[in-house]
């Protein structure tokens, strides 16, 4: 499906969505605890539909109204659970230690992108341990129990396999440790893992690269809150850099989000050609390459873990970036964004089923005009993203049914 946006100066007022890496972190924190959970202000994207329909095999009764998510004591067992993780990482990364924990076997399934993308740690952890891993085209097998140990990861893959471990290590019979080996990349989404952890009652003890965590702690129940997406409120944001006049309801601005950082990133693209790392913010990778396109180019350093995402986020924005006739110069973990044949774009935008990709384009197209095919891949992260530009004065025509 396609949309046209028309050349659009944004205006107005938004209430931004809630954060989906807190919403993840509190709904599955809801999901292990000993009561009932309210979760309020939940928005029902792909990835946060996955979570919550897996929450069920933790032995919970899930009911969703009004944007609050009831989570309740259940008695139903399940002998076999089948994981459907969509094309989430966070809900298959989260969940597999959790589920190990648990059951004897289980399985997982997802897109072929997801399974693609891999849980090598997790393969790691599993042959140490004597666990049974079979890995097909949409699918993986577990065969074990995972136990309490002195867990190593590297601190560059994504931090989604360290919050998984510290999600089910309180739940082991026994103290674990969690050694980061090399520098931490996405700290700040551990920041948060170990903020929802303490607000359910885990305590985790940190000191420089290490977590230990003693085994038999309880998940107490509470009501909690999603507080905004600073993820999300980028591409919204981008638009006030491009003449726009918006202001952002509903932004935590203490908030542990690493993706605040885009809030000074983009002040950095405005006032020049510059190096940024974005090694904490990586989620940021499409919407930064394209605000570097129409301000004044800039070199992006420690790119690589954008080629694992739902896409290969810089083969795919090179592809679509040359279209306006920007020049993406790739090296080894580095991305060079030249601007300097800047124009409209000559061809039909693809959004590689990507929803950052999307809404990263998408915000280009308010400064030329033009078509973006592939734009339902939002309803991942954030379903109402072309009806709020609407709301703040994007002219955006629906080209078939969206």
């Amino acid at each position: 499906m396609s949309l046209t946006i028309k050349k659009s100066i944004a205006k107005g007022s938004l209430v931004v969505p809630p954060s989906k890496s807190y919403a993840h972190r509190l709904l599955i924190a809801g999901a292990l605890s000993n009561g009932i959970t309210n979760i309020e202000n939940v928005e029902l994207s792909q990835d946060i539909l996955a979570t919550l329909n897996n929450l069920k095999y933790f032995n919970k009764d899930i009911n969703f109204l009004n944007k609050v998510v009831t989570i309740n004591p259940s008695e139903k067992v399940f002998k076999e659970p089948v994981f459907d993780c969509l094309e989430s990482g966070s809900t298959l990364r989260f969940l597999i230690p959790l589920a190990l924990s648990k059951y004897p076997s289980c399985r997982f399934i997802g897109s072929k992108r997801l399974i693609e993308r891999g849980i090598g740690p997790y393969l790691d952890i599993c042959k140490k341990q004597n666990i049974n891993v079979v890995i097909k085209e949409n699918e993986m097998i577990f065969e074990g129990y995972l136990k309490a140990d002195h867990f190593t990861l590297p601190g560059n893959i994504s931090s989604q396999f360290i919050s998984g471990l510290l999600f089910v290590a309180p739940l082991l019979k026994e103290d674990s440790i969690i050694e980061v080996t090399t520098p931490l990349e996405s700290k700040n989404y551990i920041d948060i893992t170990l903020d929802v952890l303490n607000r359910f009652g885990i305590k985790v003890d940190v000191y420089e690269n290490k977590y230990f965590i003693k085994g038999n702690q309880q998940y107490i129940s509470r009501n909690d809150l999603v507080e905004g997406d600073y993820s999300n409120s980028a591409f919204i944001d981008a638009l006030n850099y491009l003449g726009g006049n918006v202001e952002l309801i509903g932004l935590n601005k203490n908030s542990l989000q690493g993706d605040k950082a885009y809030i000074e990133l983009f002040k950095k693209l405005d006032n020049g050609f510059c190096e940024i790392d974005i090694s904490n913010c990586i989620d940021l990778g499409p919407i930064l390459f394209c605000m570097a396109s129409l301000k004044h180019g800039a070199r992006f350093i420690k790119t690589n873990r954008l080629k694992i995402k739902e896409s290969d986020r810089i083969q795919d924005l090179k592809s679509e970036l040359l279209k306006f006739g920007v020049k993406v110069i790739e090296q080894e973990d580095i991305v060079v964004i030249d601007n300097s044949n800047l124009h409209e774009p000559r061809d039909i935008l693809d959004g590689k089923n990507d929803h950052r990709i999307v809404m990263a384009l998408s915000v280009m197209l308010t400064k030329f005009g033009g078509t973006i095919q592939g734009v339902t891949a939002v309803n991942k992260s954030y379903p109402n993203f072309f009806n709020d530009l609407k709301k703040i004065n994007i002219e955006v025509i629906e080209n078939d049914q969206y």
